[in-house]
């Protein structure tokens, strides 16, 4: 095989377009290429392949590319010069809107043979997670354009909480689900360019102001119901964009306007924010910072620093500041206080700050001109998050606030993200185990309130236990765990039999005994749960299971257990059980008014419960008319 040839066999499987150009006869035969039809395996004259592809060639970048580098002229300027080979690399636009990327190369393989070779390589200027142009690509070939048209910027809000709360492949999700929203609004319109890591890049040449804001709008409100794959409704984005018209300036021009304006977007969250609503925007929601020092012309420097960019408040003594954080609250981002003042000191109040538990929500920054390791070692044992020095460095003090009011809203942030993904997760448990809870009951012929009564009870009767007496020591969480694991107390009764289950009339001895089975049944399918073994959860609602009907004379199954023998969960759940059963109609009985499922309850006819759990649910029968049997029959 000729070196012509190896040449172009290596080729071959990597371009779109391969043609062989002979110096001797003035011609070019194709070798390979997919930009136009009907081209044969033959010699073609420079003009006739030329005007094949202008002709012939679906994409208009390709078709530019062939059209403008391909003549007799340019091809025999290569046995001209000294250089064995050269290459071009071309970004085109296609439609006049878009971008494109494309690759020609001309190789001089030798004294009579030209290879010249192309590929679409638009897919290397892609990232790879979202699709759209990478920052690079943004760099080399377009930042330095001219522009006329819509330049946004788009953040997503909190990508990094997204990440430190739900993982990355999350982050990854949603920035996937953000560019799916521009792209589909887009449209071939214009470009979208990934900028930075949670940041995005439109560009719609040629748009009108107010249609590129509509667009925008639609992008904002389009992504808050923005599908995030694998997470459910758990997970809603929102974005902060910034926006200008750029009239014949460069896209880099214009992109550091827009995101100036993206930034004070930013401050509200999921906004978009134009050049003519900057100044609203920024007088609406700059965040405010109170300055306490009691020489004016300090306040009066700092007040120059930061004025541009936040709500100054002002205080020129202790007890100012303190009503000052009184009527403003959590709206404060952050205090600047001064350690030394007349009066109630900086000292002072950082005392009263953290005895309010002020601090953990609003920052302050010290304003000293003391930075002895003494003096700043105590200033931080108080909850100080940083200081500033007199005379002020206008850059060392916006940096620092700066710093100071994101990290602390940074914080907040993340907080709240927690407390939506743990509310969630708890609506989500506490669902299932309110399904599987009332298809247990069902099944038990109990009716479908059974496990909301009893979890209700539970709750009710263990948060008055603990207004009594300290000697479970139980929690508000602890009271609502074990109320969620008291629906399950039954479970082991889906083993049991429907004809003793629903049995109308009185059980035999035998019967009863099947029946007494099920509170170890219980706990063996809760135990047979290996994934979740050490959950409290699943640990309360197994000794619920299997106690819940031992009484503290001992006379209770399956054990016979006495008095604190009894875990206090399964006392709660089993007279929360015995006390529901008596008030509510069965396939064997009609209800008992609560008077009377009292008084048998008090007399043992039920077994005997501990005093003070009995004298709870007495002093519940009110609470549990409003809240838990309204209009009921029992009643």
């Amino acid at each position: 095989m000729m070196e012509k040839d190896r040449f172009i066999a290596a080729l071959l499987p990597f371009c779109d377009t391969v043609c062989e150009y002979d110096r001797s006869c003035g011609k070019l035969r194709v070798r390979k290429t997919g930009l136009a039809q009907g081209i044969s395996d033959k010699w073609y004259s420079v003009d006739e392949l030329r005007n094949i592809f202008r002709d012939g060639c679906a994409v208009s970048a390709e078709k530019d590319v062939w059209t403008r580098y391909l003549s007799g002229e340019n091809l025999r300027g290569f046995f001209d010069g000294n250089a064995d080979n050269d290459s071009f690399r071309l970004r085109l636009r296609q439609g006049g809107q878009a971008y494109r990327q494309y690759d020609i190369r001309i190789d001089r393989v030798d004294d009579n043979t030209l290879v010249i070779s192309g590929r679409d390589t638009q897919e290397q200027e892609q990232d790879v997670l979202t699709g759209a142009l990478i920052r690079n690509h943004y760099e080399r070939d377009m930042s330095a354009e001219v522009f006329h048209g819509g330049v946004a910027l788009v953040d997503m809000d909190d990508l990094k909480l997204y990440n430190d709360v739900y993982g990355h492949s999350v982050g990854d999700k949603a920035l996937w689900a953000l560019a799916e929203v521009i792209r589909r609004e887009l449209g071939s319109r214009g470009s979208l360019v990934r900028y930075g890591g949670d940041e995005f890049l439109i560009l719609v040449p040629q748009a009108e102001e107010k249609e590129f804001a509509a667009m925008l709008e639609t992008v904002r409100q389009r992504v808050q119901s923005a599908d995030i794959p694998g997470c459910g409704d758990e997970l809603r984005l929102t974005v902060s964009i910034g926006c200008v018209m750029a009239q014949g300036e460069t896209i880099a021009a214009a992109a550091h306007r827009a995101d100036r304006l993206m930034y004070r977007a930013k401050r509200r969250k999921d906004a978009v924010v134009r050049e003519g609503d900057e100044e609203t925007v920024g007088g609406e929601t700059a965040q405010r910072i109170l300055i306490v020092d009691d020489a004016p012309l300090n306040r009066a420097i700092l007040r120059e620093m930061l004025g541009g960019e936040f709500q100054l408040a002002e205080a020129a003594d202790g007890a100012e500041c303190m009503a000052q954080l009184e009527k403003y609250g959590t709206d404060i981002a952050l205090v600047l206080l001064d350690m030394i003042m007349p009066g109630m000191d900086g000292i002072q109040v950082l005392e009263e700050m953290q005895n309010r538990e002020l601090l953990d929500d609003i920052p302050v920054i010290m304003i000293t001109a003391d930075t002895s390791a003494d003096s700043m070692s105590h200033a931080y044992e108080l909850g100080v998050a940083d200081y500033i020095e007199r005379p002020f460095d206008v850059q060392v003090v916006r940096r620092r606030v700066m710093n100071t009011v994101k990290l602390y809203a940074r914080q907040r942030r993340l907080t709240s993200v927690l407390v939506q993904q743990a509310r969630a997760q708890e609506r989500s448990s506490g669902m299932m185990a309110d399904v599987l809870a009332r298809i247990v009951a069902y099944r038990n012929g109990e009716g479908g309130d059974h496990a909301r009564h009893i979890r209700r009870l539970t709750e009710l009767l263990l948060e008055r236990l603990t207004e009594k007496t300290d000697r479970y020591r139980l929690t508000r969480p602890d009271c609502r765990r074990i109320a969620a694991a008291a629906m399950f107390h039954d479970i082991g009764k889906l083993d049991i039999p429907d004809e003793i289950l629903n049995k109308p009339g009185k059980l035999t001895a035998e019967e009863f005994e099947i029946i007494k089975g099920h509170p170890v049944i219980g706990e063996t399918i809760l135990r047979s749960m290996k994934d979740y073994q050490g959950e409290p959860l699943l640990e309360t609602a197994a000794e619920i299971c299997r106690w819940h009907h031992e009484r503290i004379d001992g006379k209770g199954y399956p054990d016979g257990l006495r008095g604190e023998e009894i875990p206090i969960a399964a006392q709660a759940a089993g007279l929360a059980d015995v006390f529901d059963a008596l008030v509510s109609r069965r396939v064997y009985k009609e209800p008992y008014p609560m008077e009377k499922a009292m008084e048998m309850i008090a007399a043992g006819e039920c077994g005997a419960f501990d005093p003070l759990l009995v004298e709870c649910l007495r002093e519940l029968q009110g609470t549990l008319r409003r809240e838990v049997y309204t209009g009921e029959e029992s009643q």
